[in-house]
């Protein structure tokens, strides 16, 4: 163990020249083939074993050959950024700070991944259980989580997976237990469009749309259950002349009551009918109004008294670090809505500006949360083999 948090503490700027390269490969929701391939090159580097990309384009590999039917325990980080592919990735360093889109979310995630690959390797720590490393895709916005979900439904490992963390972020002492649900739609408003003059009594899209979100502003949402709906983007129109034939907005409804995510859903969907029931009944059969969900993500909950939960108190204890238990949307959110036990951890160091292209990291302190992790990691990898009845039958046997 100890070897592995020298290799930590030594190695730094390699870790820093990872998520540096990493990073500066644009991923996108849907588009992170590239840097899942960089990753894929430097899990073959580390000499780990089965590295390949799966279905959903996750890049993964084994710490060491197994049986294929063995229980693994899950170190997983995000591929992907909120970040269009033509963002400009203009990674800068100034002395602690690493400066640029995606810098901490979640490049020091990735980073960390490899750099517990390489530490348990150079240390040649061999745990009880197997270790998937897996740089997962589809995590932010419109991706839902779909790299992680594969993990869990259709993968050859989604019945050996006895325990996950999820490398997210910076941070020391965060950890997420608690999955915050959340449902995201799109609504649309269509019509016939026309000239704003010699068309100006058409129905405009803008506008009932601008209805409905009004509507939907004035409601007074619960602060407990906390409960939150943000409209993300709105668009519509070609021209400042001309009648637009289409408007469309992106809703994002949270709540830690899911309850509330219903209850809201069906708020939304009666802001819209109110807007289309406003205009002309003459003009109705002209328009079309579509709500299509583009988002689900599941809440869960680890339980208080969860062996790996018991496993991250006992390392900060260890460390010396005040564990800071979070709700958080994250990868977690797919293995604790199934009943399994996850978290989503810091990944080290200090974070700002995020989803800004002007995210910063700063990378001190990074080694102390490695350690975090490898400690952990290695508890679960012993409970996983000495209690199978948290697999499925089949891995049980």
């Amino acid at each position: 163990m100890h070897r592995a948090f020298g290799w930590f503490h030594l190695h730094e700027q390699r870790i820093r020249a990872w998520q540096k390269e990493c990073v500066a490969i644009p991923a996108p929701p849907f588009g992170e083939a590239t840097r899942a391939a960089w990753f894929v090159d430097r899990m073959n580097e580390l000499g780990l074993a089965n590295v390949h990309t799966d279905a959903a384009g996750n890049a993964l590999g084994l710490l060491h050959e197994d049986d294929g039917t063995s229980p693994v325990v899950l170190l997983s980080a995000h591929l992907d950024t909120v970040f269009a592919a033509n963002t400009e990735l203009d990674i800068r360093e100034d002395e602690s700070l690493l400066i640029g889109p995606g810098i901490s979310d979640n490049g020091a995630g990735l980073a960390a991944l490899l750099a517990i690959a390489a530490a348990m390797r150079h240390a040649e720590i061999d745990p009880a259980a197997n270790i998937l490393f897996a740089a997962n895709t589809g995590e932010e916005a419109e991706g839902d989580l779909r790299g992680m979900r594969h993990l869990f439904t259709a993968s050859p490992f989604a019945s050996r997976i006895c325990g996950t963390l999820a490398l997210e972020g910076a941070g020391n002492e965060t950890v997420v237990t608690r999955a915050l649900g959340s449902r995201r739609f799109r609504v649309e408003i269509t019509g016939p469009g026309g000239h704003a003059w010699t068309d100006s009594a058409l129905p405009n899209p803008i506008v009932i749309l601008a209805q409905a979100i009004s509507e939907l502003a004035a409601l007074k949402l619960p602060a407990r259950p906390r409960t939150t709906l943000n409209i993300g983007e709105i668009r519509g129109g070609t021209s400042v002349t001309s009648v637009p034939q289409s408007a469309s907005a992106t809703f994002d409804i949270r709540s830690t009551d899911a309850s509330q995510i219903l209850s809201l859903e069906v708020r939304l969907y009666r802001a819209v009918e109110d807007a289309m029931l406003a205009i002309p009944r003459s003009h109705r059969t002209t328009l079309n109004a579509s709500i299509t969900l583009i988002g689900d993500r599941p809440a869960g909950e680890l339980a208080p008294n969860s062996r790996l939960l018991a496993s991250v108190h006992a390392a900060d204890r260890h460390l010396r670090l005040r564990t800071e238990e979070r709700l958080g949307s994250t990868d977690a959110n797919i293995p604790l809505s199934l009943g399994r036990e996850a978290v989503a951890i810091g990944a080290g160091g200090l974070a700002g500006g995020v989803h800004t292209t002007n995210e910063w990291h700063d990378t001190r302190g990074r080694d102390l949360a490695l350690r975090r992790v490898l400690l952990v990691l290695l508890d679960l990898c012993g409970y996983a083999v000495t209690s199978p009845a948290e697999c499925d039958t089949e891995t049980a046997r």
